[in-house]
């Protein structure tokens, strides 16, 4: 009997008298009354009502006289209480900020009961309440502050609603670096990629949270969570050095709180339910800043998985709607027979999980409709960034991070699927006050004019997306084929590389696009085998060619496996990284030779990267394959690589006189993978599928 409404469009689900719930609301306007019994004069006496758009069917004397003096005695003490209700301030996002900005706009969005009507003020020196932005929902208030000139410290915002008042504090922080300060990850990097579930546990006692939403840890499972954690990846930092990467990537570590579904959890963290807050079952928000601290300490860059085409379904915005566009296509939840549950109806718009609309210059609408405005699956609602509220939520929260634990680095999942001109926004305000980060953005396209065009300052593209780095699914799609090939003198093998390689003039930086042979969503490039000779020749070009290149976890150890049933199995646990675990990767113990051979291997490859300015720095020259041997040259400062690959499953000879434009007058080189001094006065012979790495 305390509800306080701003608009009523039907009540007609309320067991109660209608006359009688009239009398105890706060009513500002009513759009469809007739099933009202009460005249409009009468009706306004007893409710606080500012405009009735249609009230000729009231009849209020049709009720009996003991109701109205009932309804008359209930109203008034129900005003009463509505007016003097304790103002309710659950949250406040973001958490707290940072003064000295280069852009002084704050938003806050504060959830609380009722908080919609609420009045914001604040006495703090520097700030000023721009403009309220009162939602849809009652339980959702954005305030919009400017904070040119504040100082740190600790503001108070006075929130007013009726007679009653509550007073918040609200931190304002001082910015640790300023944001030129800020470095980004390279292609001076290597990325290391890994899922903290599935990597080491390092504190068991997360692993059973009581508060979070019905759920299993079961390593015998391939969908349910293992329970590694942000303190398994901290208590390893020496691991990660000791192999020679400068970066980790983590998929995602906020809250996921979502139920077990059939099997199928969330364990991989791309159903964010909190954009503040570090999922429990890895750790807190101080856990995640001491691993970027002593990851910084070691000299390795930490770069942050984040998705803003879409959140969890238990995030608070999919029960309680912010307002009605907050979402994209949000019909079908309201016809849901269990509100709790993402059942699917007819009006469920489901994405085609086809990117090119977003380019083609020929798209339809419905097309484009489909893949931007479709859900990724029933369980993720898409967000709708083209509310300017909702962009604005999310820029802020990406900067928040930034400042709260010190990332290098974002790794923005789904890009394509989310409003272009929305996520362009997001990415010029990033470059502007963070003008040396980096940004690499998840476009799951094969063809090189698709991926270049979303690289900030393409020329092909219809819009700038001010995105520094794009990964490059093509150089992911060509060597996967060219693993199962032999190279011939046209099209298959490593000529797929140098055709890929070709279409770098497409790129406005080529140097800043990242190129992998595997991830998380892929198979593992051994697929189901051990055979590490393809493995190799990949990696070494990988880690040789213009291209900021990204490890998958495990891969250094031989690890292996399919999507062929479920992705589990192409995230396994890494060996040593579990209680009980017969194989340790980080100390050796149980692992075969062939294991340890590749870790050394890879390790001194990688160690031999760091620093290297050819590599960093230099130009890149490739050669048409010729007779199965594809080469690929880098020279900065007087120095040269050369990469050599036979793609043939026989022998073969490098003909060092094609070469001279490269060699010069060099007479020998050291095979960086070996060791090994390598004669340059004549043809050098080549084993199947050998590869060399060449420094001279």
């Amino acid at each position: 009997m305390h509800v306080v409404m701003t608009s009523l469009t039907s009540c007609k689900y309320f067991n109660v008298p209608e006359t009688s719930l009239k009398m105890h609301m706060a009513i500002t306007s009513i759009t469809s009354s007739n099933f009202f019994n009460f005249p409009e004069t009468s009706l306004k006496k007893h409710m606080a009502i500012t405009s009735i758009t249609s009230s000729n069917f009231f009849n209020f004397f049709q009720i009996p006289l003991k109701m109205k003096q009932l309804i008359l005695s209930l109203s008034l003490l129900l005003s009463a209480m509505t007016i003097n209700a304790a103002v309710k301030v659950d949250r406040i996002d973001p958490t707290n900020w940072f003064v000295g900005m280069k852009n002084p706009s704050l938003q806050l969005m504060v959830y609380g009961e009722g908080i919609r009507s609420a009045e914001v003020t604040t006495d703090y020196a520097g700030v000023k309440v721009d403009s309220i932005v009162r939602l849809d929902s009652p339980n959702y208030l954005l305030v919009y502050l400017n904070l040119d000139g504040a100082q740190p410290g600790e503001m108070t915002l006075n929130f007013r609603q009726g007679k009653q008042t509550k007073k918040v504090k609200y931190q304002l922080k001082a910015r640790e670096k300023r944001g030129e300060e800020r470095m980004g990850f390279t292609n001076a990097d290597v990325l290391y990629m890994l899922m903290p579930d599935r990597f080491a546990d390092g504190d068991p006692s997360n692993n059973d949270i009581k508060s979070m939403n019905a759920y299993k840890t079961d390593r015998t499972q391939p969908s349910l969570r293992h329970g590694g954690d942000l303190e398994g990846i901290r208590q390893h930092l020496d691991y990660f050095t000791k192999l020679g990467v400068t970066a980790l990537w983590f998929t995602p570590v906020l809250e996921n709180n979502s139920p077990d579904n059939n099997g199928q959890s969330t364990y991989h963290g791309y159903a964010t339910t909190d954009y503040y807050r570090v999922d429990p079952r890895f750790g807190t928000n101080e856990e995640y800043r001491r691993l970027c601290d002593e990851a910084h300490a070691k000299g390795l860059k930490v770069v942050m998985d984040m998705i803003f085409n879409h959140c969890g379904f238990e995030h608070p915005w999919v029960a309680d709607m912010p307002s009605k566009d907050w979402l994209n296509t949000p019909d079908w939840l309201y016809d849901r027979k269990d509100k709790t549950k993402p059942e699917v109806n007819s009006k469920y718009l489901q994405t085609s999980y086809k990117l090119t609309p977003v380019v083609d210059p020929y798209a339809s609408k419905v097309d484009l409709h489909e893949t931007v405005d479709g859900w990724f699956v029933p369980t993720m609602p898409d967000l709708n960034q083209r509310n300017p509220h909702v962009i604005k939520y999310l820029i802020q929260n990406s900067e928040w991070w930034i400042e709260t634990v010190g990332i290098d680095g974002i790794r923005m999942d789904t890009y394509p699927y989310a409003d272009a001109k929305a996520m362009a926004q997001w990415m010029k305000t990033l470059n502007e006050e963070y003008p040396n980060f980096n940004v690499v953005g998840e476009t799951w396209v094969t063809e090189p004019a698709y991926t270049a065009a979303w690289q900030k300052g393409s020329n092909v593209a219809k819009l700038n997306s001010y995105l520094p780095t794009v990964m490059d699914f093509s150089f992911f799609d060509k060597i996967n084929l060219a693993k199962k090939e032999d190279t011939d003198d046209w099209w298959n093998g490593y000529n797929r590389l140098y055709n890929n390689f070709v279409y770098d003039y497409l790129y406005p930086n080529p140097a800043s696009v990242m190129a992998f042979i595997e991830n998380h969503d892929t198979d593992r490039f051994l697929g189901k085998g051990k055979d590490s000779t393809a493995l190799k020749q990949a990696l070494a070009l990988l880690l040789t060619v213009r291209r900021i290149p990204q490890l998958y976890y495990g891969t250094e150890v031989l690890m292996n496996g399919t999507k062929e049933i479920t992705d589990g199995n192409v995230r396994k646990d890494f060996p040593g990284g579990f209680a009980g675990d017969t194989k340790n990767a980080f100390t050796g113990e149980g692992m075969t030779k062939a294991e340890t051979s590749m870790f050394a291997w890879l390790s001194r490859l990688l160690h031999w990267r760091q620093g290297n300015e050819v590599i960093a720095k230099g130009s890149q020259t490739q050669f048409i394959p010729v007779k199965g041997v594809y080469v690929v040259a880098r020279q900065y400062g007087g120095k040269s690589v050369m990469t050599v690959i036979n793609g043939t499953r026989r022998q073969a000879i490098l003909a060092v006189k094609r070469y001279a434009e490269i060699i010069g007058g060099a007479t020998s080189a050291t095979d960086v993978l070996t060791g090994d001094t390598v004669s340059l006065t004549g043809d050098v012979q080549l084993a199947p599928r050998q590869v060399l790495v060449l420094e001279f």
